[in-house]
């Protein structure tokens, strides 16, 4: 269990699985102030709760909240980072400290890594709905990286690797493929979807990711 989680906030048994939370998506949004996208197309939506609810859930509605303090503030950000990338708070310390150990910026260094996982990947080229989605179907064992089937969400894309749908699973994908044939792609991601060839051409920069956190703080976090 995300001892994390349980130490922040009182979530329902059954809510959390395996370190990651399975409750409500929205309530996350509405908690962390800001949209996440963990709902696909309600995210964009007139229906989504952060445009009518804009304040934390609770029994209590929008009452009063003490300010955060600078470690509560920090501790927000990563939190943030967290649910944007659908990661446990295990997976997520794991990835900062490889970072760390780059020789580069620590913030720049975690995005790339988190940004080429396969089920981030899977996302971003728009084969998936949500990247809980994306984690599920990489699981599930439908796609394939440079011709060999890999199921593991949390595999390292390289640059220049070819991701494809399987063979047996096209049918599949045809709905999704479909509805965002028109949706403009990232530049570090070339589909080809008549050919099912989805290559990651380069490894985004941190402004490119467009992470909606401030991930100066979160390296202050893990730096305290």
């Amino acid at each position: 269990m995300d001892v994390d989680h349980v130490k922040e906030e009182e979530y329902r048994k059954g809510d959390i699985v395996m370190g990651l939370y399975k409750g409500s998506s929205c309530k996350l949004c509405r908690r962390e102030g800001v949209k996440l996208f963990l709902k696909s197309d309600k995210c964009e939506s007139p229906k989504c709760p952060l445009a009518k609810r804009a304040y934390p859930p609770g029994q209590h509605g929008p009452v009063f909240r003490s300010k955060l303090s600078e470690y509560g503030i920090r501790m927000r950000e990563k939190q943030k980072a967290k649910r944007f990338y659908y990661l446990a708070e295990g997976q997520f310390r794991k990835y900062f400290q490889k970072a760390d150990n780059a020789h580069g910026n620590t913030a720049e260094e975690l995005i790339m890594l988190v940004e080429r996982r396969l089920d981030n990947v899977v996302f971003r080229a728009a084969l998936a709905y949500t990247r809980m989605n994306a984690r599920q179907v990489v699981k599930h064992g439908h796609f394939l990286v440079n011709g060999k089937k890999v199921d593991i969400p949390s595999y390292i894309v390289g640059v220049n690797d070819v991701i494809s749908i399987k063979e047996s699973s096209k049918e599949s994908f045809a709905t999704i493929i479909e509805k965002n044939k028109n949706k403009v792609g990232y530049s570090w991601i070339s589909s080809d979807t008549t050919a099912n060839k989805y290559t990651f051409t380069r490894i985004p920069t941190l402004e490119e990711a467009g992470v909606p956190v401030n991930m100066q703080l979160i390296v202050e976090y893990y730096s305290r």
